[in-house]
C-alpha cells in the first residue's frame, strides 16, 4: 500500500512561527485569485515524479469507471484524470522538455481565471481524494496523488472553495475547523466521566499514550471518548488527553496545502513532545491520520520522537494481546464501511475485520470492499463544500448499492467523518440504517468492570 500514500516534496525543517505564517498568506490569497499564481502552484508541484505520470496517462479511461462521481452521472468531466487538465497545460507551457517549442509554435495555451474557477468544482467538489481511481489506473499513476499536488495551487492562488478557507482560518485561530476549543470538549469528557464512571485523564506527563480527537466526535459523538476510556481502562493502558493541540482534523490536506498541514500538524507535535508520550493515537478520522502519520514527517522535515498509531489498530493490538475481555456478540446482520484514508491510503484493513468478527455474530463484508471500497462521498473536504452537497449525494448511490447487496441491518465504520456523512446520505436517501462508530462498538461488549458496574 506504500504506493497509494500521498507524497510531499520540499522536506525542511522550519520553525512554528514561519509554519503560522505560511499558512495565514495561503488564508490571505482567498480575497483575490490569481491565474498567474495557480499556474507557478502547478509547476512547482511538478518535479521529476510528477512530470513523469503526467506523461504516462494513455487515456484508456479505466479511472472514470472507478470514480463514483462519473459513475452516477456519466459526465466525462468526472473522469478522474481530467480533472487534471490545468496543471498538465501548464507543466507542457512552462517546464515541460518542449515547453518552448510549444510556445514557439502557438500550441501552448494560458489558464485563465475564469478556467480555474469552473475547475474548482472538479479539483475539490467533484473529488473525494480517495485514491479508487489510482487503484484502477493500469499505468500506476497516482491521480489522487495529482489532484492533492493540483489543489496545492489553487489553494494557494485564491481558487478553493470558500467553506475551506473559512475552515482552515478557524483550525488556525481556535485549534479547530469548526471553532471548539477546551471548554467544549473539558465539558464532554465531564459527562462521559459521569456516564461511564471511568476517570479521563488530562495532560498527564509521562503517560504512553496521548489521545487526540476530531471536532465531529467531540459535537457529534462524544460517547466515544467515554468509549475509549472504558476500552484503556480494561487493558489499564497509560493514557492521557491534551487540554491543548487535541484536535486531529487536518484541513490542510482537504483544501490542499502543505503549509496549512504542517502548522495544524506541528501543533500536535508540540503537545506530545511536551507530555513526553510514546504514542500518538490517531482517531477515527481518516484525514488526520494520512496528515498526521504520512505527511507529518516530510512536513515539518524531522522524525518524530514518539509513533503514531491509529485507534483501530491499538484496538486490534489490544484484543489480540488478551488485554480485552469480551462479552457477547450483536447478532444483528452488520457490515464495515472501510474510511478511503485507513484502508485503501493506509493500509488498515485487517484490524476493522478482526474487531468486527470480535463483536459481531453476523458480520458480512460488502461487494468491492477494503481497497476497492466506494468512499462515502465526503472525504477530501467534500462534505465542508455547500455548494457539493447535491453531488455528493448523488454519489452515494454506489455506497446505498453496495450496503444493499449485504442486507445488513446497521453500518459500521472507523472514522467519524464518514459516520457523519453517511447519516447524512442515508437520511437523504429515505433509509432506515443505524450507523455505528467501531470503537463503540468494542466498548458496548467488553466484560463490565465490577468496579465500574458497582459505583
Amino acid at each position: 500500500m506504500a504506493g497509494l500514500r500521498f507524497s510531499v516534496m520540499n522536506i525542511v525543517t522550519r520553525a512554528p512561527t514561519v509554519l503560522e505564517q505560511l499558512a495565514r498568506n495561503v488564508i490571505a490569497s482567498s480575497g483575490s485569485p490569481d491565474a498567474g499564481k495557480a499556474i507557478e502552484g502547478f509547476v512547482t508541484q511538478t518535479d521529476r515524479d510528477v512530470a513523469f505520470q503526467l506523461e504516462s496517462c494513455v487515456h484508456c479511461g479505466q479511472c472514470a469507471d472507478a470514480c463514483h462521481f462519473y459513475l452516477v452521472t456519466h459526465d466525462p468531466r468526472y473522469t478522474p484524470v481530467y480533472k487534471l487538465r490545468p496543471m498538465l497545460r501548464a507543466y507542457q507551457s512552462e517546464s515541460s522538455p518542449f515547453a518552448k517549442a510549444r510556445k514557439w509554435l502557438g500550441l501552448a495555451t494560458e489558464v485563465s481565471s475564469a478556467e480555474l474557477t469552473e475547475w474548482s468544482k472538479l479539483l475539490y467538489d467533484s473529488c473525494n481524494l480517495c485514491g479508487r481511481c489510482t487503484l484502477a489506473c493500469p499505468m500506476g499513476i497516482d491521480i489522487a496523488g495529482l489532484v492533492r499536488r493540483a489543489r496545492e495551487g489553487m489553494s494557494v492562488a485564491g481558487f478553493a472553495p470558500a467553506d475551506l478557507y473559512k475552515a482552515a482560518e478557524r483550525a488556525l485561530d481556535s485549534g479547530s475547523p469548526v471553532g471548539i476549543g477546551w471548554p467544549t470538549l473539558k465539558r464532554q469528557i465531564e459527562i462521559q466521566e459521569e456516564e461511564t464512571g471511568v476517570k479521563v485523564p488530562v495532560d498527564v506527563q509521562g503517560a504512553d499514550y496521548l489521545v487526540i480527537v476530531s471536532s465531529i466526535e467531540i459535537a457529534a459523538f462524544p460517547e466515544n471518548i467515554g468509549a475509549m476510556a472504558r476500552i484503556f481502562d480494561q487493558a489499564k493502558l497509560s493514557w492521557t488527553i491534551p487540554s491543548a493541540g487535541f484536535e486531529a482534523t487536518n484541513v490542510g490536506i482537504q483544501i490542499g496545502s502543505r503549509d496549512i498541514s504542517a502548522a495544524l500538524v506541528s501543533r500536535i507535535v508540540d503537545v506530545a513532545v511536551r507530555l513526553k508520550v510514546k504514542y500518538v493515537i490517531s482517531p477515527e478520522c481518516g484525514h488526520a491520520y494520512t496528515a498526521l502519520r504520512w505527511e507529518g514527517p516530510n512536513l515539518l522535515g524531522q522524525a518524530y520522537p514518539f509513533k503514531v498509531v491509529q485507534i483501530a489498530e491499538l484496538l486490534d493490538q489490544l484484543f489480540q494481546e488478551g488485554r480485552l475481555r469480551m462479552r457477547g456478540k450483536d447478532q444483528r446482520r452488520l457490515t464495515f464501511h472501510d474510511p478511503c484514508q485507513l484502508v485503501r491510503r493506509g493500509g488498515i484493513r485487517q484490524a476493522p475485520r478482526r474487531l468486527m468478527n470480535a463483536v459481531s455474530e453476523q458480520f458480512i463484508d460488502m461487494p468491492s470492499s477494503g481497497e476497492a471500497n466506494f468512499c462515502c462521498g465526503g472525504g477530501g473536504g467534500v462534505s465542508a463544500i455547500h455548494r457539493a452537497e447535491k453531488l455528493r449525494f448523488a454519489a452515494f448511490e454506489c455506497k446505498k448499492e453496495q450496503v444493499a447487496a449485504t442486507g445488513a441491518e446497521a453500518l459500521v465504520t472507523a472514522c467519524a467523518n464518514c459516520r457523519n456523512v453517511l447519516e447524512d446520505a442515508i437520511e437523504e436517501h429515505g433509509m432506515t440504517l443505524q450507523v455505528l462508530g467501531l470503537t463503540e462498538m468494542v466498548a458496548q461488549y467488553l466484560e463490565p468492570d465490577p468496579l465500574t458496574t458497582s459505583r
